[in-house]
This record gives C-alpha cells, sequence and structure tokens, in this order.
C-alpha cells in the first residue's frame, strides 16, 4: 500500500538520530535504556527508552512491596518442599524393591555374606597388626592423615604461621627434646673375623647398612684429613674408606701398601675386615702399631709449623690410639686378661683427654672378668660422677657390685617378712637406678629375650645399647650367685616410681622417645626390637579385631540356626525401614 496522497513522505533517519519506536521494537529499546539509565546515571536518550524505563522502575517498586514479597517466598517454598519430597517418595519405592529382595533370601545368603565380612575383616586385623608391630603405627591412621585429611580440608583448619615464628618454635622444641645421639660402640667386634663368620654360618646379615655407613663416616673423621693428598698412599686410603664393597676396600689397601710399606691406616682395614680369626686381626694391627708410632713421633716434631701439620699430628694420634685399643682387645679375646688390662691403663694415662672413647668400659669389662671387683669400684668411683655422661656399662655395673653383696643370702620370703636391710635397699636403689637409665637391659640378662650380635653403633638408653650391654655383661651376672634371682625379684618395681606420662624422670631426665626408629635402623631386620614405653594399640586394630569377632559369630550362629538368624534379619529390616517393611514381609 502507498503513501496517503496529501501527506508528506516520512523522511529518512539521519545517521545517529534516534529511530522512532514501534512495539516490535518497544522491548529491545526498554532493555538498552534501562541499561543506559543504571550504567551512566543519565536519562534515556530517546522518548521510547524513557518510557520503557519508566515502566521497569513501577515494576520494581511493586515488586518491593511486602505482599510481593510473600507471593515469591511461598512459590519458592512450594517448589523446594517438592523437590525434597520427590527424593524419599523415590526412595521409598527403592526401599521396598530392596525389602522384596531382602525377604526373598536365603541363609544360605547369609551365611556366605557373614563368613566373607569375617574373612575381609580378618585380613584387614592382621595387615594391622603387622604395620604396627613393624612399623609402630596405623596403617589406616597413618593413610587418613596424609592422604585423606588434606581432602576434606583438614590441612586448612589451621593457617600457617609465620616463617620466622614456625623457625623459632623448631628451634625451642629441639632444645627441649632430647637427643638421640648415636655413639661408637665401645665393644665393637671385629668385621672379619666375628661378624663375617657370623653371616658364613648363619646366611643373616649382622650390621645393618645405616650402621656400617656410620662406621664409614667416623673411618673419614679418624683416618683422614687435608695433608692426605701429599701423600699417594694416604691419597689411596682415603678413597678406600668411601668404598662400599669390602673387596674394594681390602684391594685399595693393598694398593697403599705397595705404595708405601709404613701405611699404617692400610693394616688397620685389613686387620678389621679380611683377618678371619683373631690372631690374623692381632697380626695386622702390630703392624700398624710399629707404621703409627713411628709416623706419630715425625708429627710430633713438626706440629707447630702450620695448620696442616696439626691437623696430621691428630690424625696420626686418633690412629695410634685406636690401634692401641684393638690391640687391647685382641689380648682380652685371646685370654691374656691382664695384659690388656695393663695395655688399656696405659693408654688411659698416655691420652687422658680422649674420654669419650669410652675405654674404661673396655676396662670395667675386663676387670670384671679378672673378679677385680675393688678395681672395678676404684673405675666406677671415678666415671660414675653426676658431670659425666651415663651408660648402660656404668650403671648396671655398679648395681652388680651392690647387688653381690646381699644376693647370695637374699630371699624374697624373708625379705617380705623382716624388711630390707640398709646393704638390700642399696642394692634394689640401685637397680631402680640401672633399669631406669635403660629398661631393655633386664630381659636380656634375665634371658627373656634372645641376643644378636651387638651392632658398632649404639643408642644410649636404646635397645642397641642393651644388646651391647647384656652380650658382653651376661657372665658377669651369671657368676655372682643370686644376682639374678635379686634382679628379677626387684626390677619391675622401677616403673612404679617413674612418673606417668613420661613428662619427667625420677633419677634421670626423660626416656626419649626417639629410640624406637634409631634402633631399629641399627639393629638387624630379624631381631625384635623392645620397645619403651610400650605404645597403645590404635583404634583401628580394635575396631577390626571387634568387627572380625563379630562377623565370625554371626557366620557361625547363621550355619548352626539358619531359620532363627533368617527371623533376626527381618526383625532388623522392620527396625531399620519401618514404613515398607511390615507390608511386603507380611506379603512374603
Amino acid at each position: 500500500m502507498g503513501p496517503v496522497s496529501g501527506l508528506p513522505a516520512p523522511a529518512e533517519p539521519r545517521p545517529g538520530a534516534c529511530p522512532a519506536p514501534s512495539r516490535r521494537a518497544r522491548p529491545a529499546v526498554m532493555a538498552e535504556g534501562s541499561g543506559g539509565s543504571g550504567g551512566s546515571g543519565r536519562g534515556p536518550p530517546c522518548p521510547g527508552a524513557a518510557s520503557a524505563f519508566r515502566r521497569w522502575e513501577q515494576l520494581r517498586r511493586r515488586a518491593a512491596t511486602p505482599w510481593a514479597r510473600g507471593l515469591l517466598a511461598a512459590a519458592a517454598g512450594l517448589g523446594l518442599l517438592y523437590a525434597v519430597l520427590r527424593v524419599p517418595l523415590r526412595l521409598r519405592d527403592g526401599l521396598a524393591a530392596v525389602t522384596v529382595f531382602l525377604s526373598t533370601l536365603t541363609p544360605k545368603f547369609y551365611f556366605a555374606l557373614t563368613v566373607t565380612s569375617s574373612f575381609i575383616s580378618g585380613l584387614i586385623f592382621v595387615f594391622e597388626w603387622w604395620h604396627f608391630r613393624k612399623y609402630g603405627t596405623s596403617f589406616i591412621e597413618q593413610v587418613s592423615v596424609s592422604h585423606l585429611r588434606p581432602l576434606i580440608g583438614g590441612a586448612e583448619s589451621s593457617p600457617p604461621a609465620p616463617a620466622a615464628f614456625s623457625a623459632g618454635e623448631n628451634d625451642t622444641s629441639r632444645q627441649n627434646m632430647p637427643e638421640c645421639k648415636v655413639w661408637r660402640n665401645p665393644l665393637n667386634l671385629f668385621r672379619g673375623a666375628e661378624y663375617s663368620r657370623y653371616m658364613w654360618v648363619t646366611g643373616k646379615e649382622p650390621l645393618t647398612y645405616y650402621d656400617m655407613n656410620l662406621s664409614a663416616q667416623d673411618h673419614q673423621t679418624f683416618f683422614t684429613c687435608d695433608t692426605d693428598a701429599l701423600r699417594p698412599s694416604d691419597t689411596v686410603m682415603q678413597k678406600a674408606w668411601r668404598e662400599r664393597n669390602p673387596q674394594a676396600r681390602i684391594k685399595a689397601a693393598y694398593q697403599a701398601l705397595e705404595l708405601n710399606n709404613d701405611c699404617a691406616t692400610a693394616y688397620v682395614l685389613l686387620a678389621e675386615e679380611e683377618a678371619t680369626t683373631i690372631v690374623d686381626a692381632e697380626k695386622y694391627f702390630k703392624q700398624a702399631l710399629k707404621a703409627g708410632e713411628m709416623i706419630y713421633r715425625k708429627s710430633q716434631n713438626c706440629h707447630s709449623q702450620s695448620p696442616q701439620h696439626e691437623a696430621q699430628l691428630r690424625r696420626d694420634t686418633n690412629v695410634l690410639v685406636y690401634v692401641k685399643r684393638r690391640l687391647a682387645m685382641c689380648a682380652r679375646k685371646l685370654g691374656r686378661i691382664r695384659e690388656a688390662v695393663k695395655m688399656m691403663r696405659d693408654l688411659m694415662k698416655e691420652f687422658p683427654l680422649l674420654s669419650m672413647l669410652n675405654i674404661h668400659e673396655n676396662l670395667l669389662e675386663a676387670l670384671l672378668e679378672l673378679q677385680a671387683y675393688a678395681d672395678v669400684q676404684a673405675v666406677l668411683a671415678k666415671y660414675d660422677d653426676i658431670s659425666l655422661p651415663k651408660s648402660a656399662a656404668i650403671c648396671y655395673t655398679a648395681a652388680l657390685l651392690k647387688a653381690r653383696a646381699v644376693s647370695e643370702r637374699f630371699s624374697p620370703e624373708t625379705a617380705s617378712k623382716r624388711g630390707l636391710s640398709t646393704a638390700e635397699i642399696n642394692a634394689v636403689e640401685a637397680i631402680h637406678r640401672a633399669v631406669e637409665f635403660n629398661p631393655h637391659v633386664p630381659k636380656y640378662l634375665l634371658e627373656m629375650k634372645s641376643l644378636v650380635l651387638p651392632p658398632e653403633h649404639i643408642l644410649k638408653r636404646g635397645d642397641s645399647e642393651a644388646v651391647a650391654y647384656a652380650f658382653f655383661h651376661l657372665q658377669h651376672w651369671k657368676r655372682i650367685e643370686g644376682a639374678l634371682n635379686l634382679l628379677h625379684c626387684t626390677w619391675e618395681g622401677t616403673f612404679r616410681m617413674i612418673p606417668y606420662p613420661l613428662e619427667k624422670g625420677h633419677l634421670f631426665y626423660p626416656y626419649p622417645s626417639c629410640t624406637e626408629t634409631a634402633d631399629r635402623e641399627l639393629l638387624p631386620t630379624f631381631h625384635e626390637v623392645s620397645v619403651y614405653p610400650q605404645k597403645e594399640l590404635p583404634f583401628f586394630i580394635h575396631f577390626t579385631a571387634g568387627l572380625c569377632s563379630f562377623s565370625a559369630m554371626l557366620a557361625l550362629l547363621t550355619h548352626q540356626f539358619p531359620e532363627l538368624m533368617v527371623i533376626f534379619a527381618k526383625a532388623v529390616l522392620r527396625v531399620l525401614w519401618p514404613v515398607s517393611a511390615p507390608s511386603v514381609l507380611a506379603s512374603s
């Protein structure tokens, strides 16, 4: 249809001008106008947009009234109620189907179900028990803490502290905790003549890799210095102490002797690892002593020339002391005990500042073998001092001497009637003191636990120290009549005097909690490590044990009384699903 005559034709819109509003374009213009008004804060640029904006404002004002808000809330509540009730209606149908399925099951199914659950829970219980005995922790608890807790947000429950505060707190806790320091075993055996022979006979490795690695570090510290690069033989030996393979170390020692026939450390290595008997080891040590004394005298003459010469003198001193001590131990093992005692006394007089090597413990053991108890008491009077570090050898030897005075006439029945005498009280207190220092020793002395070869390093107050002490001193306790009987009657009374939990000790500082981990590294895997204090069984071991027992009981009852257990299962269903179960079970 063309334009009406007599009227002007509509003009073309200019670029940038607002087009005339139409009904079809009005919603778009309304939206555009409202957006522009909200964005710039100005009025709408066009008349159509202004009318649309006014209508939008009226709608917003009406929606803000209380009755409109109530209507919207009622609609939302009805929708939520429908969504909530829709799931239980379907769940009820599902429960009815499950109830029908369970009501048609036979007693054989219930028996198979209980047997399977008992078997699975039993496997979990056995694995949990094995993991706790081997590692001291619950596997399920460990997995929950390390893997599941971060997933559920447990790690984010506490905000991380600043780095400076955390470091200071860690330093404080480190100072408060007793350090688990590993010491060189003063009575360690010979690798070639004793440890290797044990491995040849039993097929078991008596030394752990951790223990041998500590010995390698000791050898590098004692037998090397910065001036080794100036002597080809010492350079070869420096590499030999770092070798892991025993045959490679022995081969390197022979190479060092080819370069220098007076290399004392090469003879030391051959005596420790190649000699298969104590006699052969003693021959090598005598050659090492001859070479070591000559090198030591040379170092003494020029030690003040430079710091390098002083370091060389310290190294030569360490070699000489080590060789003399091992020679004394060879004499002790070969039965020349008085000669061994003389060598140890001379060594302690010549080098009094090397008391950290604990040569007095070698002397104590040799004097006990001679039954020279007065000399033993004299050594204890010097080294059993409050300012010096204690050891199981010192504490238990002091207890042995006091027990020796009363053990022959001691009787528990007589003591319970007339009471303890002053000497008996002193002996019991000495035993309590020794047991508090190392509570693992009595079980080895009383042969309640089997012994193994002692490691080359020990942890004071730990199981490794107890093994090392009992290995050499059990014969001395057996020699004194009644000593083990007195120990058997009194050692457990120590734990009634120690506060629990072990926040503080009675005569010594609190028993450290880090001994178990270090002892497991030092002692062989076939040895059952003694743990003190005994850890309580984790919750999951009790839980799996109870679950296994309960499932096994249900399986047994189902096998013996199948019909009765089916009735019991249906009764449980009535309790769990009271809505749908009665009608379905009645129909079945």
